[in-house]
């Protein structure tokens, strides 16, 4: 499930509650039958749950995962009569514990009978608002995973506890409801209600079951009846390109997995208050409104996009996470982790002019090695235990490293033998749970090649490599030592597969493959070797460092000719500027190796570039920057010079969203060309004529950027008006870019104050990103902690890494002391708090040298 839009990354966060692990050995839930009354009116709901389980040894006492239900009555159901039982709810456990009249195995009926709350903090059980012409109205949805299904039926709420869910609602007549499964039944049930039975899940994880109730519109896939999309009122039309990209995702899959889909029906289903992304439900996806609904005229190319890619995603899961689940929370990269690779796959597959798999490294890949550059980092398997978190320290490894390492690791066993392990541990796991090991099983199965050595290396222990290589005559020495921002221990080593072209004096070229498993090792490149370039496309996930710069500079005239892939001159410069940051190299050694990159027009190596050049500016200060504004200016006006500033209706993708990446960054330096096209069209925009959304957020940030107050109420006026999330996030995004600090903290507050808090955090990392608003935002953030504490703790947390790292620099020694304490005493934000930190403490670094 990847998180909200505005993210790079494509995850969710939410940390691990108790379940009692000891009982989920001897007793264990067969079915689920659940009835709900929900009142939309009232927000408050009545359940009745039966449990049907099965006890392997006697017990005498039934502890259930409960959260804010009132419990009104529990009993045991024999020879069809309900038998009361004394029972107590445990707050701090999470738990409900039922006393049995005596000691009973095999099995076990329970029935209890509850109340609860249709909640607004978008978990569990909730309330979503949405606009239409008669008013405000309100759907009910659930969001279990993790463990929030507790929030509305006690249950076993834990992943390896599967069980079969028969589910009823007795909802308003005139509403719909929606479910895992088909409807099997609709009656009347009392005046202005009626029942609605679903069919029987399979065999599942309680995070995975689904219900929903509102006045939905549906739209059917006319090429796979299966495929179905759900939204609000007014909405649906503008699914019909998210449902269509949804049945290309499940034949992809479908194929990909040599598994037939095993639900009669796939929906997606928009949801406008969520806190993620979007979510996996077996048979009931659910998506935030830009991560489903495309708008002509206002979802541009890299929207799209991302749209796709969030649905293949979501698709994915039907697989790896709901036909075979990970068996603890510590295998979630099971999950995730081929999710993500594979979202881009289906992607890629359908649409190859795309590009895909460039936006993978810089989305992908780039995340997760700045991530795991930190010296506290964890693991990808994180260790397991009720104090497992995912949040926002966790998911870039689990997601976004998992996936870049499953590439390496497809190059290295070579496609064919990849997916034929896949299908093996799909075929072996079916309906049940599986760890790190049936999957290092299932692929050396089909391989000859020593893969659990190697994925364990991987993902049992935390950070990456960095391979220096040095040359000596006809020979290559490597080396590996663990690479970090900050000085810590290197004496890590992984099995790392290693790529070397090696471009010859006779012109031909020559890729060598070699597993670097011990700290040094040695390659024979043959006669004759005019340059060498380690890691071919960058393929691998480690970093590359060149002892002689001679090798790295012979390289930039490749880099300049285009004779080295985009991959490749991406790679170059990702590295030597990861090593600036690490103090291995200097920021004038960056800059002057980007003198080869003047005539670079590719996505992936300039949109790389512009993220370091903004990155510099951003830590440094005095001439420097003034340098880096200057080198900035001159290199993205080129660019755009190439590539052209207005888009055109055929180009490609890359050249999209390139020019949708620098364009402004060229104004924010000083370009005027940049500056007057982009104000020529934001004036164009006020005045009601249409823009491309191709550049819209490009345009909008720089109305910002020179904007006064009348712009800022522009803006707010159309965040209430329009109708597409596209545009609201568009808009949220240029509120960050206000040059006036007197508009800079009229639009902070605005946001805390009217945004929808699920848009919150998005708005506030853009103004973390404003170097004219990061001087105000640590006493902003200080001030207002009690009401940023307000939004959804994982999108506090997501506050506290955009705006602490940059907005504490020259006050290094004050923030640490501040946070460290309030870390201590909110624990829950302590992992946030320390990314945070160091961070802060890279940053200050780089500015400091």
């Amino acid at each position: 499930m990847p998180l909200a839009a505005g993210e790079s990354i494509l995850v969710h966060l939410w940390r691990i509650r108790p379940t009692r692990r000891k009982q989920m050995t001897r007793l264990k839930p067969i079915r689920y039958r659940i009835h709900l009354e929900p009142d939309l009116e009232t927000f408050r709901f009545s359940g009745t749950t039966e449990i049907l389980a099965e006890a392997t040894a006697p017990v005498r006492e039934v502890s259930l995962n409960v959260l804010d239900l009132d419990i009104g009555r529990c009993g045991l159901i024999r020879d069809g009569h309900a038998a009361a039982c004394p029972f107590r709810v445990i707050p701090e456990r999470e738990a409900l514990c039922i006393a049995l009249p005596d000691e009973i195995s095999g099995s076990i009926l329970l029935r209890i009978d509850y109340r609860g709350r249709i909640n607004d903090g978008m978990a569990g059980f909730y309330r979503s608002r949405y606009r239409t012409a008669s008013g405000e109205q309100y759907m009910a949805v659930t969001q279990f995973e993790e463990s929030d299904a507790r929030r509305a039926f006690p249950c076993f709420d834990h992943p390896a506890v599967k069980a079969v869910f028969d589910v009823e609602l007795v909802i308003d007549k005139e509403l719909t409801a929606v479910g895992n499964q088909p409807v099997a039944e609709t009656a009347p049930c009392g005046p202005g209600k009626k029942r609605v039975r679903f069919e029987r899940t399979p065999r599942m994880s309680t995070y995975l079951l689904f219900f929903g109730v509102g006045r939905f519109e549906t739209l059917e896939n006319p090429s796979d009846a299966r495929v179905r999309a759900v939204a609000p009122p007014g909405l649906i039309a503008h699914a019909a390109m998210g449902l269509g990209f949804g049945a290309t995702s499940l034949a992809f899959c479908e194929k990909a997995f040599g598994t037939p889909y095993p639900l009669p029906k796939l929906d997606l289903i928009v949801v406008p208050d969520f806190a993620f992304g979007a979510m996996e439900n077996w048979g009931a996806m659910t998506f935030r409104e830009n991560l489903m609904l495309h708008f002509p005229g206002i979802t541009s190319r890299a929207d799209t996009e991302r749209m796709f890619e969030v649905i293949a995603h979501e698709i994915v899961h039907q697989w790896f996470g709901n036909l075979v689940t990970p068996a603890d929370w510590k295998y979630l990269w099971l999950n995730e982790s081929f999710a993500t690779y594979f979202g881009y796959g289906a992607v890629a597959a359908a649409h190859p002019e795309w590009d895909m798999w460039e936006k993978f490294l810089y989305a992908q890949t780039e995340t997760a090695l700045d991530r795991d550059a930190l010296r506290e980092t964890p693991a990808i398997e994180i260790p397991g235990g009720e104090h497992v978190v995912i949040n926002t320290a966790t998911a870039p490894v689990i997601y976004n490293k998992g996936a870049a390492v499953l590439r390496h690791v497809r190059e290295f066993m070579g496609g064919p033998a990849f997916q034929a392990g896949l299908r093996h541990y799909l075929e072996k796991n079916a309906y049940g749970c599986a760890a790190s090991p049936d999957m290092w099983a299932a692929l050396e199965a089909v391989s000859d090649r020593p893969v659990t050595r190697i994925m364990k290396s991987w993902v049992e222990q935390p950070g990456f490599p960095l391979v220096t290589a040095e040359r000596d005559g006809r020979r290559l020495i490597l080396t590996q030592e663990r690479f970090t921002y900050l000085p810590g221990d290197s004496n890590q080593t992984w099995s790392v597969p290693v790529s070397v072209r090696v471009f010859h004096d006779n012109g031909e070229s020559r890729v060598f493959s070699s597993l670097l498993e011990d700290r040094r090792s040695e390659i024979d490149m043959g006669p004759g070797m005019a340059a060498y370039k380690v890691n071919d496309r960058q393929a691998g996930f480690y970093r590359v460092r060149y002892m002689a710069d001679a090798d790295l500079e012979a390289l930039g005239p490749r880099a300049a000719s285009g004779d080295l892939p985009a991959e490749d001159r991406w790679g170059l410069q990702s590295d030597l500027y990861a090593l600036v940051m690490a103090g291995a190299a200097s920021l004038e050694r960056y800059l002057a190796f980007l003198t080869h990159y003047t005539d670079e027009t590719a996505f992936l190596p300039m949109a790389g570039i512009a993220g370091n050049l903004f990155h510099a500016y951003l830590v440094t200060d005095g001439p420097l920057r003034t340098r880096l504004a200057e080198a900035g200016k001159g290199l993205l006006e080129r660019v755009l010079d190439r590539i052209g500033f207005e888009p055109a209706e055929d180009e490609r993708h890359t050249r999209s969203a390139l020019r949708d990446r620098i364009l402004f960054d060229a104004a924010f330096y000083g370009s005027t060309k940049a500056r007057d096209f982009a104000l020529e069209r934001f004036s164009a925009l006020t005045a009601g004529r249409p823009v491309s959304p191709e550049i819209m957020k490009s345009v909008l940030a720089a109305g910002a950027l020179d904007g006064n107050g009348a712009v800022l109420e522009w803006f707010k006026a159309r965040l209430a008006s329009t109708g597409s999330e596209h545009e609201r996030l568009n808009i949220l995004a240029a509120l960050g870019k206000f040059r006036d600090r007197e508009l800079i903290r009229e639009a902070l507050d605005y946001i805390l104050d009217t945004v929808p808090a699920r848009n919150r955090f998005i708005a506030i990392g853009a103004m973390a990103r404003n170097p004219h608003a990061v001087p105000l935002l640590w006493d902003w953030y200080c001030s207002r902690i009690h009401d940023l504490e307000a939004l959804h703790p994982l999108h506090y947390e997501r506050v506290i890494v955009s705006v602490v790292p940059l907005a504490a620099l020259g006050r290094e020694e004050e923030a640490t002391a501040f946070l460290e304490e309030y870390a201590a005493e909110n624990t829950s934000f302590r992992d946030a708090v320390a990314l945070a930190l160091e961070k802060l403490a890279v940053n200050a670094r780089m500015r400091n040298r």
